[in-house]
């Protein structure tokens, strides 16, 4: 089984934009250390309690504080962005970090309304023209415009000498559908859909032999909370659910629960329900435990990568949570 990381760089309680922003680097170094096959960090916009918007930043900074981990975004919301853009700009990273660079592809707005207006004008009309915009970015990728295209001339320099690998992440069967479409490799976000994973996958590989004839590599991304104790690791997902339930009952300013609130938050039964459909979704648990329904996945979806995305109320119990998963499943 291999294992990589995403991270959303969370703030954490009582922390700042900056701090989350250094722990995204030391996260980055210590899934380096430890073996993780890649480390990709999300993009959002003007959301409280995340603190990246530009992923490209990030990546030229991280690329050079790690030695051998893959690096990428997850991912660049390519409805705000003309594809020669990102092109050129995964180009650069690629030719500063040859060999290494990730880039996953998604199309949420990454924000409110407001935000995507600011950021790309009619963000819909964008995210229907999707299959044209990955086509554009394709091309420019792999230098092979045909003859009579307007872009034929046109490159995305500096040329690397390896090229960013793309990714389309997804939570839907039409994701898979256009992934397989257009012969990409595809990461699917079991922590965000509510859908049959499994099947949405299945058919991701189905429409790629069908069309392709050939394989496509598959991420499932989970959300993953592990510690020395059972109530420990509870308690971290607690923080991230808490802060979830919130934002669905409109507190859209709602962080990260402090161990403090967590003790004194008072459910009704309406909402331990939801809480507990929510907990489905999510592996918790001492590493065994982990390990175990890591196992259990790896076999209903048929995969054999799983990236992990952590986000609770301090950097330490993150990491933390990461080093146990690791020293479980890498270094046994």
């Amino acid at each position: 089984m291999k294992l990589s990381i995403l991270d959303q760089a969370p703030i954490v309680p009582e922390s700042t934009a900056s701090e989350a922003l250094q722990e995204t680097i030391r996260l980055a170094q210590l899934g380096d250390q430890l073996g993780f096959t890649r480390y990709w960090i999300a993009e959002h916009h003007d959301l409280n309690g995340l603190a990246c918007p530009a992923p490209e930043v990030m990546l030229g900074i991280i690329g050079q504080q790690t030695n051998t981990i893959r690096i990428g975004a997850g991912a660049v919301l390519l409805p705000h962005y003309r594809p020669y853009k990102v092109a050129e700009t995964f180009h650069v990273l690629a030719s500063l970090y040859p060999d290494r660079i990730d880039l996953g592809l998604g199309r949420s707005p990454g924000g409110s309304a407001e935000a995507s207006m600011a950021l790309s004008g009619n963000f819909l009309e964008n995210v229907r023209k999707m299959p044209e915009s990955i086509e554009e970015l394709l091309h420019f990728i792999h230098q092979d415009f045909p003859n009579e295209n307007i872009f034929s001339k046109v490159k995305a320099s500096p040329i690397p000498a390896v090229s960013p690998v793309p990714w389309l992440l997804g939570t839907s069967e039409k994701s898979a559908e256009l992934a397989a479409e257009k012969g990409l490799d595809y990461a699917f976000g079991h922590f965000m859909s509510d859908q049959n994973g499994p099947a949405i996958v299945q058919k991701y590989r189905e429409t790629m032999n069908n069309k392709l004839q050939q394989p496509g590599d598959v991420i499932v991304a989970v959300t993953v909370y592990c510690a020395e104790t059972n109530e420990e690791a509870e308690q971290m997902a607690m923080s991230s659910l808490i802060a979830s339930l919130k934002r669905e009952q409109g507190d859209m300013q709602a962080g990260l629960a402090t161990p403090e609130e967590i003790n004194h938050f008072v459910l009704s039964d309406n909402e331990k329900d939801r809480l507990d459909k929510m907990k489905q979704k999510m592996v918790i648990g001492t590493p065994s435990e982990v390990k175990e329904q890591l196992l259990v996945l790896e076999q209903k979806y048929d995969v054999d990568e799983f990236m992990l995305l952590t986000n609770t109320f301090s950097y330490e119990a993150r990491r933390n949570s990461y080093q146990l998963v690791a020293n479980e499943i890498l270094h046994k």
